[in-house]
């Protein structure tokens, strides 16, 4: 019976031992491959329904210092909230269509109407800085998979109720839902 404790404990510790070590590792910078499988990297919804996120590689979790990319796959109907940041982004569309909703206004008091920009399979779209915009899978029967690549990460976000709330009203989310986890402290915002 003691001998049955004793291997219980032992193969207790070294589970958790492997849990922790595990955990650590998805947000060190060390020791990752140059190369990596996409399908092996984490992937969440980060509690948004309707979404898969998988960052390629990022600033807190690869050591990036100018861009990031991220594989995002959004089911029917499913969008991002309305939002803004101060870096570039760059959207490449593997695969549904969808509809972009881009208000350039961020000299005005709130980004107002938006343009609507609809995309496809092998297009591309970029965000200017600090251009509120909204992206939905207005596709009813196909996924959206798209592979975005942003300038200065860590992103930076700010959420719009709609498109007429002041831009100084937008609630700042940062870290953003994906860095939580990882991010240890403020990063510098070097302008």
């Amino acid at each position: 019976m003691a001998k049955s404790w004793l291997i219980f404990l032992c193969l207790s510790f070294i589970l958790l031992s492997v849990n922790i070590e595990a955990d650590a590792s998805h947000c060190s910078i060390k020791g990752f491959p140059l190369v990596r499988i996409i399908s092996e990297l984490p992937q969440d919804n980060y509690g948004r329904e309707g979404l898969a996120h998988i960052t390629v590689a990022g600033s807190i979790l690869h050591g990036m210092k100018e861009i990031e990319v991220w594989l995002q796959t959004f089911s029917p109907g499913t969008r991002t909230p309305i939002h803004r940041h101060s870096c570039e982004e760059i959207f490449i569309v593997l695969k549904g269509s969808g509809t972009l909703y881009l208000a350039s206004s961020s000299h005005e008091k709130h980004p107002g109407k938006p343009q609507e920009h609809f995309f496809f399979a092998n297009s591309t779209f970029h965000i200017p800085v600090n251009d509120a915009h909204q992206v939905w899978n207005t596709n009813e029967n196909e996924d959206l998979q798209m592979l975005v690549v942003i300038s200065r990460p860590p992103v930076k976000v700010f959420i719009y109720e709609d498109w007429f709330m002041p831009h100084t009203a937008a609630k700042l989310k940062f870290p953003f839902f994906w860095d939580e986890q990882c991010l240890q402290s403020p990063v510098k915002d070097e302008l």
